[in-house]
């Protein structure tokens, strides 16, 4: 293999997968919690108010890892390529 070239790493998969990885621990935490969890995540996506998020098991730290915009982004994508 040479090296001729400048290689252009892609990232924008890594981040998609963590921006997953973060909703599915969230949904999990809400889920034990009591909460529902797609009330919640919606009303933080809309409110921007952290305490939809429960702090149980880290949840609201990693929500707050994430921007909004990029949460948005890969629930829309995800259900995009789900119809």
């Amino acid at each position: 293999m040479e090296f001729n070239e400048t290689m252009k790493i892609k990232l924008e998969f890594d981040q998609s997968q963590k921006v997953k990885d973060i909703v599915a621990q969230v949904y999990e935490a809400l889920k034990i919690k009591g909460y529902d969890p797609i009330s919640q995540i919606v009303g933080y996506i809309l409110s921007d108010d952290p305490t939809y998020i429960t702090s149980y098991n880290g949840a609201r730290a990693l929500i707050a890892k994430i921007e909004r915009d990029e949460l948005l982004d890969e629930i829309v994508k995800s259900y995009i390529n789900n119809l």
